[in-house]
């Protein structure tokens, strides 16, 4: 089947080179991947390197890449579009970072909730509603795919602007709890260790911020497992994977899921997210009151000058991929955007978790608040499932991120410092912080990201306002 599908972002140094990997081993599906990015050198590069895996043996589809300097015309005759940008540059993230560390706020990602979030979103917004009024315009027909953070506010944008768009997110990280359950299937039954995809999981939440409340392989009941299992590992923590205690502390990504077996001990529903993510949604003392707490379980704080050494090397990687000094390898990843996509194309049904409104599938969520259940891709339709409802406690922290992330977006929408602010204080990594100094923190991370800012805020005057 030839299909068209336009890359926002291809110029990823990351993700594109992943999608375009799964898209050359996907059978039965070719055309034209339209790559559109602010970096034409980079986009340029990718179309280089695109061209060079449709020549690899183990390539099962051909694909046209194209360059195209104009966002409506990547966009028009679309069927699929996939959103994958980063809001600004590592230096504004630098300060979504590490600004609030001086009040005493440490974050592992800074992406999508926490003090870093909510500056992010402030970028990302209004990138968006230029999107999803271009996809209105263009190829309001299309199958919008977001891979960009803040995942949550991203798609509440797309809906919001345009309510007939067929947008939806995908999101990996209920994918590592699955394989997280698998190992423990196979440490506590010494069963040869189950795929993830042969397991069922009852997901539900906010992104990042997700919950398995059931899951099963076969006739096992996998949550049963887990009290046993953390007897074992609680107090050292256990690593899905390869790695050892030596190159854990190497990568900065790495965590050895002691806070998702904490919260399952406390609650009785696995958190369904990396540990680096889930501790940005919880009370800062909780798991991130310093550095040294969050060694102690388990994880990393992601510091961005790592993040910006790691981008010199995948440009100077994709350089070489683009030249032919190095050779292109294709390898199948496990995400499962195209996999979703071919059900929407008539492939067969199947289901995932993604991120979409909340029409009920959460009936104790908002109606209207982006969530994240499992859905049924069927051809041109994506229908989600009604969710196991989650322990009162549980809920409640969804609650309280989920209203944050709303609050969040209806200041940005209406440009309104003021409420994106109410949304700024009440995260929970703020938790302890005092409104002073919230402010000052708030002001200051305005300021130091105000190239991305000034066109849409009063920071000035909100700063004035509020000495």
């Amino acid at each position: 089947m030839k299909i068209k599908l336009a890359y926002i972002g291809g110029g990823s140094k990351q993700w594109a080179r992943v999608f375009m990997n799964d898209l050359a081993l996907a059978k039965d599906l070719e055309g034209e991947i339209a790559l559109y990015d602010i970096d034409l050198e980079a986009a340029r590069r990718n179309r280089a390197i695109g061209n060079r895996l449709n020549k690899c043996s183990e390539a099962v589809s051909h694909w046209e890449y194209n360059v195209y300097e104009k966002l409506d015309d990547a966009l028009y005759g679309a069927d699929f579009v996939a959103l994958s940008i980063l809001p600004g540059t590592f230096d504004e993230m630098e300060v979504d970072v590490h600004a609030p560390e001086k009040y005493g706020i440490y974050q592992s990602v800074g992406d999508s909730v926490g003090p870093g979030g909510v500056l992010r979103a402030m970028r990302t917004v209004p990138i968006y509603e230029g999107f999803a009024q271009a996809i209105k315009r263009v190829c309001p027909d299309a199958w919008v795919i977001n891979f960009t953070n803040p995942m949550s506010i991203c798609v509440k944008t797309l809906y919001d602007v345009f309510p007939e768009i067929k947008a939806f997110g995908c999101c990996h990280e209920v994918f590592h709890a699955q394989n997280f359950l698998c190992a423990v299937a196979h440490e506590q039954l010494g069963i040869p260790r189950p795929d993830r995809h042969d397991i069922y999981t009852d997901a539900s939440g906010v992104n990042h911020f997700t919950w398995i409340s059931q899951a099963r392989y076969k006739n096992i009941d996998l949550l049963k497992l887990l009290p046993d299992f953390l007897a074992k590992y609680y107090y050292t923590g256990f690593y899905t994977g390869s790695y050892t205690e030596e190159k854990a502390k190497l990568d900065p990504f790495c965590y050895n899921n002691r806070v998702k077996m904490d919260l399952f001990r406390r609650y009785g529903v696995l958190g369904a997210a990396g540990d680096r993510h889930l501790a940005e949604f919880l009370n800062n003392t909780w798991y991130m009151r310093d550095p040294q707490c969050v060694e102690e379980w388990g994880f990393h704080l992601t510091s961005v000058a790592y993040r910006k050494a790691r981008q010199e090397e995948r440009v100077a990687e994709s350089i070489r991929l683009a030249n032919g000094e190095q050779a292109v390898e294709l390898h199948k990843s496990d995400e499962e955007a195209i996999l979703l996509m071919k059900a929407i194309l008539g492939f067969g049904a199947t289901v995932s978790n993604v991120n979409i409104v909340n029409v009920g599938q959460m009936p104790d969520m908002p109606l209207g608040t982006v969530v994240e259940t499992n859905c049924v891709f069927d051809h041109d339709s994506v229908k989600p499932i009604v969710a196991k409802p989650l322990p009162d406690a549980v809920k409640n922290l969804v609650y309280r991120n989920a209203v944050n992330i709303d609050t969040c977006y209806t200041g940005i929408k209406q440009r309104n410092l003021d409420i994106v602010f109410q949304s700024f204080v009440n995260q929970p990594l703020c938790s302890t912080l005092g409104l002073e100094d919230a402010r000052m923190l708030f002001g200051e991370m305005m300021t130091g990201t105000r190239k991305y800012l000034d066109e849409f805020f009063d920071i000035d005057g909100w700063i004035a306002t509020h000495k």
